[in-house]
């Protein structure tokens, strides 16, 4: 492809709107531009460039049995209700009408639609195992998108769904989509970890996430230093730690606190440690009111008490239910006749004559004791772990990281199939429901995760196989007959040998073309300059400062060689 006629909008200034490196790059390498909040136009560079990682994708998925089909991207309401996730997708989902008044989605997701085609298709065990997968369009209306393609409302994943005839042939599936998903992201040359992870609304017995190191990711994780054991920080289990509380049987006193109502505020006037203190949090679940006990320097791991309860919706309390529940101002929450359940950290478990909110404005009690002045509903693990906290496996000391999610896996069991009446026949006759396993992969989420790793100060460092062009030919002076003459030479020489190559014919000066040539990222650069006549040019690596003098010939060489050792 010739420069002039690419349509390569480069840009020099950073967009204010984007806020992470490779949001900006995207952007200003012209591989794709904002069409509304959370959904973006692919330019030619990034079509290329999706093309690309697809391709990877597709090869590893056929080189593990899967098989290939499309499913719509609007699907009926029917559907999903049977499976009882109409409600569960709940604001993400967009809803819509037809002009008959029936109602549908765009996509989310596609358990249900494979479970179907499964159910419908498949009579015999003989037909098992089997692994579905797309390349497709999914579409959730996310309450914050942001950081470009990172949280979007409109992305390409990949998903995938096992189907096999028991358990034994679930961990089978599981193991190879888990070897495929390392093979994909290695060709991608990411630098990724392997984190167990909560199952959400996707539901299932196990999950993985492929998580990409990086500062700028959603995500937590939460990794042992000693034996490498890892989690998303929603998952990874809390391991309850001992701190120091006053002894004996102290009787419980009511303490006069005016308007003092956070951990820092009781802190400084009770001139003791965070430790010493039991926060309540009022949430609503589902409307209902709920009470949470953590110790006063902890953070409620959120996914985990939503699992426990098992509500659609979880959020803060407003002031009025809290007024309800406590019959207090925000602030003196605390579990002694409290009027709703009341769930508790097992770390607080292990403390005693702490100080709490007394349900009383301007109040605390200190010298509380569990048993004797209230009793939990129910004792759990709800903590969000942090730097220090305990291993759940070894005893060693955890670490944590920000991640990018680019990949998830996970055994959904019979929750699909049984709700759809996936069922086949086994090797006695009898009917059997299937088990199932889901594996995703976002495709422009890698894209944006892989810029985050490769690039620097001048752009975009592509590895090779993600690389929408793989050499790029610069002639210094176009209207040089001589430079010009030696670049399309070069330039056919790459195309007659099926490489994708760029030749920027555009009457530009070097210095624009070589930061153009940087920024989109092309592995390697061919410089037509004064020395055409000799036939030397110079041969430069995205990857090195520096370029060397070399023969045509050596050059193209090189450039072969390179590509292919990559």
């Amino acid at each position: 492809m010739k420069v002039s006629k690419l349509l390569m909008p480069t840009l020099r200034e950073v967009p204010a709107e984007a806020e992470i490196p490779s949001h900006q790059l995207m952007l200003r390498a012209g591989l794709m531009r904002k069409a509304a909040t959370g959904v973006y136009s692919y330019l030619p560079l990034g079509v290329k460039t999706l093309q690309n990682v697809e391709k990877i994708i597709r090869d590893v998925m056929n080189e593990h049995g899967a098989q290939e089909l499309l499913m719509p991207a609007i699907l009926p309401k029917e559907i999903l209700e049977e499976s009882g996730r109409w409600e569960v997708f709940g604001p993400e989902m967009f809803r819509l009408k037809d002009r008959n008044n029936r109602d549908y989605c765009l996509g989310p997701t596609h358990e249900e639609m494979f479970t179907i085609t499964v159910r419908d298709e498949v009579r015999s065990y003989k037909n098992l195992p089997l692994t579905l997968y797309q390349i497709q369009t999914k579409y959730r209306d996310e309450r914050r998108p942001r950081f470009g393609v990172m949280r979007s409302r409109e992305f390409i994943m990949k998903d995938a769904y096992s189907f096999d005839l028991n358990e034994e042939g679930l961990d089978e599936s599981y193991k190879n989509m888990y070897d495929a998903y390392c093979e994909i992201f290695n060709r991608m040359k990411m630098d990724f970890t392997i984190v167990d992870a909560d199952s959400g609304a996707m539901g299932g017995s196990g999950s993985q996430e492929f998580m990409v190191k990086s500062s700028v990711g959603e995500d937590t994780i939460a990794y042992c230093e000693n034996c490498g054991y890892a989690a998303n920080d929603e998952k990874m289990p809390g391991v309850p730690m001992e701190c120091e509380c006053p002894e004996g049987d102290l009787p419980m006193e009511k303490i006069h606190t005016p308007n003092v109502k956070t951990i820092d505020d009781l802190t400084s006037l009770f001139k003791c440690k965070s430790t010493l203190f039991v926060k309540t949090i009022i949430y609503k679940a589902d409307n209902k009111a709920v009470a949470v006990m953590i110790r006063g320097d902890r953070e409620i791991n959120e996914v985990k008490l939503q699992n426990y309860l098992g509500c659609l919706e979880l959020e803060m309390a407003d002031p009025m239910t809290v007024t309800e529940v406590t019959g207090a101002a925000v602030g003196f929450a605390g579990p002694v006749g409290i009027k709703c359940d009341l769930l508790m950290d097992c770390e607080v478990e292990k403390m005693k004559n702490f100080i709490i909110g007394a349900n009383e404005t301007d109040y605390h009690y200190k010298n509380v004791q569990i048993g004797r002045d209230f009793t939990p509903t129910a004792v759990l693990d709800l903590i969000r772990v942090k730097d220090g906290d305990i291993c759940p496996k070894c005893g060693g000391k955890i670490a944590t990281a920000q991640g990018i999610e680019v990949g998830h896996i996970f055994k959904l069991g019979t929750k699909y199939s049984k709700a759809l009446g996936c069922t086949c026949l086994d090797e006695t006759g009898g009917e059997k429901t299937i088990i199932m396993g889901c594996y995703g992969i976002g495709v422009n989420r890698c894209i944006a995760a892989i810029v985050e790793q490769n690039a620097d100060e001048n752009g975009i460092v592509w590895p090779v196989k993600i690389a929408p062009y793989k050499v790029i030919v610069v002639p210094v002076k176009m209207d040089d007959e001589v430079q010009a003459k030696l670049a399309e030479e070069i330039y056919e020489k790459f195309r007659k040998m099926g490489v994708d190559v760029l030749m920027d014919d555009r009457f530009e000066r070097p210095g624009v073309k070589f930061k153009d040539a940087d920024l989109i990222g092309i592995p390697v650069r061919i410089t037509v300059g004064k020395r055409a006549e000799e036939g030397i040019v110079e041969y430069k690596l995205r990857t090195e400062k520096n370029s060397v003098d070399m023969a045509v010939g050596d050059a193209i060489k090189a450039c072969m060689d390179y590509i292919e050792a990559k």
